[in-house]
């Protein structure tokens, strides 16, 4: 059922932010000359996929988690596009494609070993990771692993498709920051 909701949402999704998404990527262009970062991140059961943003930070940044990023690396435009959350827009074609679900343990890289093994313990990786999840409106993010595990965890042996629409409100009206830049 999840699936279903995950299709028809990232399909509407991009059909009617289609507008906001030509802007931004012409906007991102001009401020970087680049609008889409694409890195390699851990899917379910720990095998790779391409996740696709927008880009926040200007070209070169060091590919580390947001919290260990400087955030001097942050554009403008960038800064802008995390707080409204709208650089998670291209991500729905991650969700179409069926290497994420819009709600799940946010994917992380493969050079955060510490979250991995604390994850990998917990069966987090059992489940496609997500676009926002409980951890998410909790404000807890990549730089506290084992809590971000546990909370990974809670949120998949309680997923209903309530908490799944509840989850998503949450985060469009605001509720979480996002990951923190140090």
């Amino acid at each position: 059922m999840i699936r279903f909701f995950d299709i028809l949402l990232s399909f509407l999704g991009l059909l009617f932010g289609f507008p906001i998404f030509l802007i931004i990527y012409i906007a991102g262009f001009l401020d970087t000359g680049s609008s889409l970062f694409m890195q390699q991140r851990v899917g379910r059961n720990k095998k790779p996929f391409i996740l696709v943003k927008f880009r926040t930070m200007n070209l070169g940044t060091e590919s580390v988690a947001s919290h260990l990023a400087s955030s001097s690396s942050i554009t403008s435009l960038g800064s802008f596009l995390r707080k409204t959350k709208l650089d998670e827009l291209p991500q729905l074609l991650n969700v179409l494609k069926g290497d994420m679900s819009l709600v799940g343990p946010r994917p992380n890289l493969f050079n955060q070993k510490e979250l991995i093994a604390a994850r990998d313990g917990l069966g987090v990786y059992d489940v496609l990771p997500g676009i926002t999840g409980l951890a998410q409106v909790n404000h807890i993010d990549m730089s506290t692993p084992e809590l971000l595990a546990e909370t990974d965890r809670q949120m998949i042996k309680t997923l209903t498709v309530r908490n799944y629409f509840k989850y998503i409100f949450m985060t469009v009206t605001g509720s979480g920051q996002g990951d923190r830049v140090r």
